[in-house]
């Protein structure tokens, strides 16, 4: 028998155990290097009647945060006093969205996912997963699109973007040219290595692409003088680097290998940029992601998306972020290792002190304060 056949037939019958007796110290990814586990002191601000505040941007007055959640909606937020209120849609056809979290739904109602505002016009811009890129103007309503479709493909996957004012371009990524977001454990266990960077020019309408095959194309972060930018691969556990100016401009390297699943990317006013965790790794995520054959022989068993998901977060909800230097390296580590406060963060966006920390599951998002 192939030896491949008998270790696929034990490594799922240990992983079947592990699923039905909840062994999760068996596989819990443990505590980060160096890491301060302080993230659990966030103070929370629920989202009512929504979930999923996958991304946070301020606009130029610094108004908000404004974020996308599962139903298609941005909302923005407006103080205690006031709470969440309605900013805009990414999609037309409202009538039936009706529920926080309906992934069945998606394609009917969008499903915003990286925000940035551009800061000279007041615009916010959106990667809508199922939409593309588009943008509303600052008085909110229906988002218009810019980009549905790139060589005549449609975009399937929209996740992120970063916007180079200067030169009025914005650098966005398709995650996967074969699944749709709601597919996205199905992108990642299959070693879905089809993600794109993509520029788009403001100007002339017209969108190259720069970078494929991308092992689950993610966040996006231009560099403060814009040398460069950063893509986040989720599937490859690493942050990939593209040269745009100067004496490397066209090359490509690896600017830090990560011990998580990275989301989001965001700069701060230094320069450092701050790397959204939706979980760390740990021995039995590490395997499954680095042998494509296992994740394809899950994929074949009757297991849902909360078993799946309990498989790669290492059977225990938590919270992870880690901060880079514009050279790569490890500056800061912050986790909520038990989950007690944060889970599956997804972007943190460092402003005036404190971090504002979203996450793509969870009905709310936190405020660190970093003093």
């Amino acid at each position: 028998m192939n030896p491949r056949i008998i270790l696929t037939a034990t490594a799922l019958a240990i992983l079947s155990v592990v699923l039905t007796f909840n062994t999760t110290h068996v596989f819990t990814p443990p505590p980060l290097p160096g890491s301060h586990d302080h993230l659990h002191t966030a103070e929370i601000i629920h989202l009512a009647g929504a979930v999923g505040p996958e991304s946070l941007a301020f606009d130029p007055s610094g108004g908000g945060p404004y974020t996308g959640v599962a139903d298609g909606r941005i909302l923005k937020w407006q103080g205690h006093a006031h709470g969440w209120v309605d900013f805009a849609v990414t999609s037309p056809n409202r009538k039936e969205c009706v529920r926080p979290f309906a992934p069945e739904m998606e394609h009917v109602c969008g499903r915003p996912l990286g925000l940035r505002f551009d800061q000279k016009t007041g615009d916010l811009y959106i990667a809508d997963a199922y939409f593309g890129l588009q943008v509303v103007g600052p008085n909110g309503g229906l988002a218009t699109q810019l980009v549905t479709e790139v060589e005549g493909q449609p975009l399937l996957f929209t996740n992120d973007m970063d916007i180079d004012e200067h030169e009025d371009v914005i650098y966005f990524t398709d995650s996967s040219t074969i699944f749709h977001r709601r597919q996205f454990m199905s992108s990642i266990l299959s070693s879905d290595k089809s993600g794109k960077l993509m520029k788009y020019d403001k100007s002339s309408k017209e969108v190259t692409v720069l970078l494929r095959g991308l092992g689950f194309a993610n966040g996006v972060a231009l560099s403060k003088d814009r040398s460069f930018v950063l893509v986040a691969e989720t599937l490859n556990r690493r942050i990939t680097r593209l040269w745009l100016h100067g004496p490397n401009a066209g090359n490509l390297d690896v600017f830090a290998e990560l011990p998580g699943v990275p989301d989001n990317i965001r700069r701060n006013s230094r320069g450092e940029f701050w790397v959204a965790f939706h979980c760390k790794t740990g021995p039995i995520s590490n395997w499954i992601l680095s042998n494509p054959w296992v994740g394809k022989a899950l994929l074949k068993l009757p297991l849902g998306f909360k078993k799946l998901h309990y498989l790669m977060v290492g059977g225990k909800p938590h919270a992870a972020a880690i901060r880079l230097s514009e050279k790569g390296e490890v500056l800061e580590v912050l986790e909520d290792s038990e989950g007690k406060s944060l889970r599956f963060v997804s972007e943190v966006e460092e402003r005036n002190g404190k971090l504002w920390i979203g996450s793509v599951l969870m009905p709310f998002i936190g405020i660190y304060n970093l003093n």
